[in-house]
């Protein structure tokens, strides 16, 4: 007999393009598809079944540092390094750009991301909605659009927690059983049901899952069962671990053999390391193993083998237990990558262990959502085409009165033009953001950030903040955000950090970069004058401070002022490590005169500009300085008319921010 897997789940991409940096691996890929296709060598080359090609595109990529090492099989590397993208229609099959494709590219090339939506989002996440809209996958020969179901699952169940989203969502693969799990996570909330039984109930319904329980409970159980019944979807041997286990619960539970405990453990742990900890943790009271061989029955858990006296329902349970956990772990397998892919739209929220639509998305598509359904098991047509919202559905027209007059209602204000409502949803951003600061971002949290980043602890900096943007992304932000609360909260910060934001309010990295200053406002008051404040940051040391900061920093600077007029601005330039001529040189432009790029009539005769290190940000926030504070001392330093020199002149003003 054999059984052959048929897929119960969806999940957007594959596995082989989860990456940290989403949008920016997304770009860059988009960058290199593009330029190894104008190569005269390739341009007229065909790519499907061409092993050739395709191992000279994967050299392409580990050329110009995109993947490491040396692939095994690079043909089957490059096609799933790109398969990805054509899933999300920004490639065609044959890896040339699609339409959608080329605008990104031109996007990021550009680096125009700014919004012209009505969703108030960033240029790339509105296109990246729209595609998301569009996206189908296929689940054993039927088509599902997960993007629909998530946003129908949310207007009949307000939100989903990270547990729904993982482990029952990607279960709606068709009407049918859409409806039905979405009844189900409704008494899944009331107690009624567990995430297992819903898992359980979704793959016994199929054919090839029946048939294999039917043959497993009619044979008699060997190695060869086992793998048979195991429906592996890779290969049958890989479920060969899972014989000594069936084993070892039978001598326990159905002979009641206690001393075969360690054996059972030694069973567990000869399944993979992902479905390993799920049965140890369903059989076993206590993770230490020492304590399982020293307790011996004491460490067995209450499980549903208890009780059971018959070899039929010992079979029974041991399928329910096997089948449930490979699918659990599947299912956990895919829950990153498909968040990845939903947050590209910057339409839906993930925080606080809840999946949400964000506000304006919410009003939008709940009048229309039932409409919208309609798409939701059929393939789009029009996936690698860059089309307007009403192109992929009539329903998505914007109807600006209703929409506006939802909002009024769920603010309990009258919201007359999109601009009143973009206030609105601003508002409750910095609401967000403060929620946000109070949990990731307390001084202590920005005193251990600053430590890491002294010593590029990177994988523990996204660990903290965010995997979706690199290390000197994060550094500039989390900047942002201490200037922000040195500032006591005063200002738009999220327009301040020249950054591209997610819905959650992290930075997330694009492949061409922008500008590396925080632009940061100030009225006049009693403390300062009308000024702008710009805030650089670089992770660049020694020579490569040198090379890449003095000029840039001086320039953004010079033609600030020579735009604004304003010639209070001044520069701030953190960093971690301060090199001593990129602080003389900094110090020097006090009486350096700078020129303007396009026009040498004009120019500024002195620039401000305070160089400060990790360890200077560290002393500001353990000795509580504001920024009313701080501009006194800056300012004081950079009238000072002493000649001390440069490193003087800066440890002067470091030992005042800490002593006064």
């Amino acid at each position: 007999m054999e059984f052959f897997y048929k897929s119960f789940c969806w999940c957007l991409g594959t596995t082989s393009f989860r990456t940290k940096n989403f949008n920016k691996t997304i770009e860059t890929q988009l960058g290199l598809l593009d330029s190894f296709w104008n190569l005269p060598e390739n341009n007229t080359d065909s790519w499907q079944g061409n092993d050739i090609l395709q191992t000279r595109y994967y050299d392409y990529m580990k050329n110009n540092n995109f993947v490491y090492g040396e692939a095994k099989n690079k043909p089957k590397d490059a096609r799933e390094k790109t398969s990805g993208l054509v899933d999300f229609g920004l490639v065609m099959p044959d890896r040339k750009l699609s339409k959608v494709g080329k605008q990104l590219l031109q996007m990021s090339r550009k680096n125009d991301f700014v919004s012209d939506n009505f969703f108030n989002i960033p240029k790339d996440s509105f296109l990246f909605a729209k595609q998301l809209l569009k996206t189908s996958v296929d689940v054993d020969s039927e088509f599902v659009r997960p993007f629909i179901i998530l946003i129908y699952a949310l207007e009949h169940l307000e939100y989903i927690t990270f547990e729904e989203f993982m482990y029952l969502l990607p279960l709606c693969t068709n009407s049918q059983n859409t409806e039905e799990i979405i009844d189900k996570i409704k008494q899944f909330r009331t107690g009624a049901v567990s995430i297992d039984d819903i898992i359980f109930n979704r793959i016994i319904n199929m054919d090839n899952y029946k048939a294999a329980l039917q043959y497993f409970l009619d044979s008699d159980v060997t190695e060869d069962v086992i793998c048979t019944v195991g429906i592996n979807r890779k290969s049958r041997s890989y479920d060969k671990a899972y014989y000594p286990l069936y084993v070892a619960l039978k001598s326990i539970y159905l002979d009641n053999k206690y001393d075969n405990i360690p054996e059972l453990l030694e069973a567990v742990k000869g399944l993979s390391s992902g479905i390993s900890g799920r049965w140890k943790k369903i059989l076993f009271s206590t993770p230490l193993e020492r304590n399982i061989r020293k307790l011996g029955k004491e460490a067995l858990n209450a499980t549903i083998f208890d009780n059971i006296t018959s070899e039929e329902d010992f079979k029974r349970v041991f399928f329910r237990l096997l089948q449930t956990n490979k699918a659990k772990a599947t299912l956990s397998d895919y829950f990153d990558l498909n968040r990845r892919y939903f947050k590209t739209s910057d339409l839906v929220l993930f925080q606080e262990n809840k999946v949400e639509l964000d506000t304006i998305p919410k009003y939008f598509f709940a009048p229309i959502v039932n409409c919208l359904y309609q798409d939701a098991f059929v393939e789009s047509n029009s996936l690698f085409d860059d089309i307007s919202l009403e192109e992929i559905s009539p329903c998505l027209e914007l109807n600006k009165e209703d929409l506006l007059a939802r909002l009024s209602k769920r603010f309990g204000v009258s919201v007359k033009t999109l601009e009143e409502a973009n206030q609105i949803v601003e508002d409750e951003r910095y609401k967000r953001l403060q929620q946000l600061i109070d949990d990731k971002f307390t001084d202590e949290k920005i005193l251990a950030l600053l430590d890491m980043f002294q010593c590029r602890a990177d994988q523990a900096i996204q660990e903290q903040v965010t995997d979706n943007a690199d290390i000197p992304t994060i550094f500039e932000y989390v900047l942002g955000i201490l200037w922000y609360k040195i500032s006591e909260h005063q200002g738009k910060v999220l327009d301040y950090m020249k950054l591209s934001l997610g819905a959650d309010l992290l930075p997330k990295t694009h492949a061409a970069g922008g500008e590396a200053d925080i632009v940061y406002e100030y009225p006049e008051t009693d403390y300062y004058p009308e000024h702008s404040l710009l805030l650089e940051a670089t992770l660049a040391d020694s020579t490569n401070q040198r090379r890449m900061e003095m000029e840039p920093v001086s320039r953004h600077l010079g033609q600030h002022l020579l735009r604004s007029k304003n010639m209070d601005s001044y520069c701030i330039f953190a960093t971690n490590y301060l090199h001593p001529n990129v602080v003389s040189d900094f110090r020097s432009r006090k009486n350096v005169p700078y020129y303007d790029q396009q026009d040498d009539t004009k120019c500024v005769e002195s620039m401000k500009i305070i160089p400060l290190s990790t360890d200077d940000l560290k002393a500001i926030i353990r000795t509580g300085r504001k920024y009313r504070e701080l501009y006194r001392i800056f300012d004081n330093a950079y009238k000072d008319e002493t000649q001390v020199r440069p490193l003087e002149w800066r440890k002067q003003m470091i030992e005042n921010i800490v002593s006064e």
